[in-house]
C-alpha cells in the first residue's frame, strides 16, 4: 500500500478476539496452543483502541437503525461513521445486512 493505515478499533476488540478463539478452542477446531500463540500475536497488533464512552449511546442507536441483532457489531460501525473512515471487515454477513440500507463505508474483505 502506497499510503499509510492506522487501524483502530473500539475498546472491545481483544474482548471479541479472546471469546472467538477461545470459542475455537472450545470446538475442537484449534489447539490450545495454536490458540495461544494467535492471541499472543493478536495483542501485539498495531491497532490503537478507543475507549469513547459516546460510542456506546451511538453503537444503541445504529444497532436500532440497521436491525442489527446486538450492539457489539454496531460499536465497530459507530467508531466508523464518527472518524468518518471506512470500515474494514471480514464479517460478510454484517456487510451482507447492510446493503439494503446502501451504507457504503463498510467494506468487505474478502
Amino acid at each position: 500500500m502506497a499510503d499509510e493505515v492506522n487501524l483502530v478499533a473500539p475498546s472491545l476488540l481483544f474482548y471479541e478476539v479472546t471469546n472467538a478463539l477461545y470459542q475455537q478452542q472450545r470446538n475442537n477446531i484449534l489447539s490450545a496452543e495454536t490458540i495461544w500463540e494467535t492471541l499472543e500475536l493478536s495483542l501485539e497488533l498495531p491497532i490503537a483502541l478507543v475507549n469513547e464512552a459516546n460510542l456506546h449511546v451511538k453503537a444503541r442507536e445504529i444497532a436500532m437503525r440497521y436491525n442489527l441483532p446486538a450492539t457489539y457489531d454496531a460499536h465497530y460501525l459507530a467508531l466508523a461513521e464518527w472518524m468518518e473512515i471506512d470500515l474494514w471487515t471480514a464479517d460478510m454477513r454484517l456487510v451482507n445486512s447492510l446493503k439494503p440500507f446502501k451504507v457504503k463505508w463498510v467494506k468487505g474483505i474478502e
